[in-house]
């Protein structure tokens, strides 16, 4: 817990960016194809296109998330009826807690037991997801239950 006391979100000192390494509880691992984010089973030379998460805390409990080196960030938007994540090319360190249109970046963390899930600030009840099926896009779910989809992933500091 080392990042929420290293981040001051009331001063004006910008919170430190650190690299994750996230995958799903099927094991699967994101990484990037034709600018979108996707999860799958990567082995031998593969493993090295896993993206690390980049993270800057916002408070205890909410987050930015980005890949690249925080210089793409995923956000939460509306699509037509539905809400889709999107990557969008933001520098992380950049965005702020408290301007409404870095709403859409922020994501609220819930730890259970080993595994975290992500749920957006800009469209409550909506989860960050992969499918049971590899090599297919991250995304969002307002049905975390649903048995295709998963919601839970584990999450640990890159050394």
């Amino acid at each position: 817990m080392a990042s929420e006391a290293a981040c001051r979100p009331f001063g004006k000192r910008p919170c430190k960016m650190q690299a994750f390494r996230i995958w799903d509880t099927n094991q699967k691992t994101f990484y990037l194809r034709n600018n979108q984010l996707l999860a799958g089973y990567l082995q031998g030379p593969n493993t090295k296109l896993e993206e690390k998460i980049d993270i800057v805390p916002i408070d205890l409990h909410s987050v930015f998330l980005g890949i690249h080196g925080g210089k793409l960030c995923l956000s939460c938007v509306k699509s037509g009826d539905g809400i889709k994540l999107q990557l969008e090319e933001v520098n992380i360190t950049d965005l702020s807690k408290n301007k409404e249109e870095d709403r859409r970046f922020t994501f609220i963390r819930s730890e259970n037991g080993p595994t975290t899930s992500f749920e957006s600030a800009a469209c409550p009840g909506w989860f960050l997801c992969t499918t049971l099926e590899a090599d297919r896009p991250v995304s969002l779910t307002n049905t975390p239950e649903e048995p295709l989809t998963v919601t839970k992933f584990y999450f640990q500091e890159d050394q």
